[in-house]
């Protein structure tokens, strides 16, 4: 094995918590690695969720889900503030649209005090109607702590951050077999093979299968598929916050609820549906139409807004369609194989928990290896200016500095040729379609990238001198050209 195939720590999966994993471990002196199977960070559950940033009254006293939903939640702002990624505390509602679901929220209350949430009140629906205008609730569960924020940028703020410190990706790199050799791990890829002292596993929906290659013992997950919809930006018809249902016994997820999105859209869902594969993202029409019928039912008006478009989520649950519910999330050392550490089950509230998670596998890592603060690295991390978010005032200046700030590529977002050039560049290296969108926002309009999409294209031919069959919608055989081109 070549010597710059050999890590302290190798982590599986660039999702948000392998990215927090991967941030936190950067501030020490050791050699890190993450491999990821996909082109991209957040290419599974991290980048199909709600945005939703939780405060911590869904989870069950006592569990790590709780614990580190709510030490997520108090600290989200500041760490948003570091890496310069959007994040608003917008508060949420979980509504009792009749008698009968009042006990429910009144439970999740008593919950939200147990766990420790701040900032929890019961409402009546005079109340709740003053904070979201035509939402249908008798009384309410109001959460003024919630929020929301982009988990995209998150990742790559969290990943961009590490890699300045000096931790490596790998992208594309499918791990197909972990062996414990001499004290050590060899880590078999697509691509190549690695040895590492310490293996941090946090694939996801793949934890289980990497966990049983390495004799860890298995794990049971049931792939849950959530879809959503998603509505156009609407200028007369603004959600402030999120709404959820009441609870109800038995289903995979939080019920389908409307959460507004950074960027001004709405979103509603998702669906819960156990399915038999890891890997099916799709989406129907006759789900999509009961979304917007059960989001109807919490807030009047959804129907007036232009449905732009649909996505899914899995979510790795460790609860049986015939259990359902929730789990709590699985973060331990495997005691027969010395630091090999897995994460297993974490799904909603993994976002909001990933960096508390983060700091637990930074002590479980620290029981194997001696590590010592990096004076050199750095915790901040800054992403490029947005045309859109700035005044008349600052545009003007950035035009000045950089003309190419004045050239409009996505007309819907309003994205700037300098923007597109920035996501281009990206320090991770990702060069794909939804490498660009995710970073800079381009083709999520109303359009869905008819303008701009053929655009960037030839900005990646053009000035970049990829061939038309090189570039990549997203993952390896997403192919956006064949053949001859024009």
């Amino acid at each position: 094995m070549r010597t710059d195939n050999v890590y302290d720590i190798v982590i599986i999966g660039a999702g948000a918590i392998g990215c927090a994993v991967a941030r936190n471990l950067s501030f020490y002196d050791a050699k890190v690695l993450v491999l990821e199977k996909n082109s991209d960070v957040a290419g599974e559950t991290s980048g199909r969720n709600s945005a939703v940033v939780h405060a911590g009254f869904n989870n069950r006293p006592g569990s790590l889900m709780a614990k580190f939903c709510v030490e997520g939640n108090k600290g989200f702002e500041e760490l948003c503030r570091e890496l310069d990624v959007p994040f608003k505390r917008t508060g949420k509602l979980v509504a009792a649209t009749c008698e009968e679901e009042i006990p429910g929220i009144t439970g999740l209350y008593e919950q939200g005090l147990a766990n420790g949430c701040e900032g929890l009140e019961l409402i009546d629906g005079q109340k709740a109607a003053e904070l979201v205008p035509g939402v249908n609730a008798v009384k309410a569960l109001y959460s003024k702590n919630s929020g929301i924020t982009n988990p995209f940028l998150y990742c790559v703020s969290m990943a961009e951050n590490a890699a300045e410190n000096g931790v490596s990706f790998r992208f594309n790199e499918a791990v197909k077999e972990v062996r414990y050799v001499a004290g050590a791990y060899e880590i078999v890829t697509s691509e190549a093979v690695y040895g590492s002292k310490i293996i941090v596993n946090c694939a996801g929906l793949d934890a289980p299968a990497i966990a049983k290659s390495a004799g860890a013992g298995t794990y049971d997950i049931y792939p849950c598929r959530g879809e959503y919809c998603i509505l156009d930006v609407d200028k007369d018809q603004k959600l402030p916050m999120p709404v959820y249902p009441a609870p109800h016994a038995g289903i995979g997820g939080l019920g389908v609820h409307l959460t507004p999105t950074i960027e001004g859209n709405i979103l509603l869902g998702p669906s819960a549906e156990y399915i038999d594969n890891n890997d099916d993202y799709s989406t129907t029409s006759e789900v999509c139409q009961n979304l917007m019928d059960e989001a109807e039912k919490l807030v009047s008006g959804v129907m007036d807004i232009k449905l732009i478009g649909a996505y899914s989520g899995i979510r790795p649950k460790l609860t049986s369609p015939e259990v359902g519910g929730y789990s709590d999330f699985i973060i331990k050392s495997e005691p027969s194989l010395p630091g090999f550490i897995d994460l297993i089950g974490i799904e909603s509230p993994g976002l909001t928990a990933s960096w508390p998670i983060a700091n637990m596998v930074f002590d479980l890592v620290s029981e194997h290896l001696d590590l010592k603060p990096d004076a050199d690295a750095v915790r901040t991390h800054h992403t490029f200016k947005k045309i859109r978010e700035a005044d008349e005032e600052t545009k003007a200046e950035l035009i000045r500095k950089d003309p190419e700030y004045g050239q409009i590529i996505c007309r819907c977002r309003k994205v700037s040729k300098a923007e597109i050039r920035a996501a281009i560049e990206n320090p991770l290296g990702v060069r794909t379609m939804s490498a660009i969108k995710y970073r800079a926002w381009a083709t999520t309009g109303r359009c869905n990238g008819g303008y701009c999409m053929p655009k960037i294209a030839g900005i990646l031919i053009g000035e970049y001198g990829m061939k038309p069959e090189e570039i990549l919608y997203r993952d390896k055989g997403s192919n956006m050209f064949t053949g001859e081109v024009k």
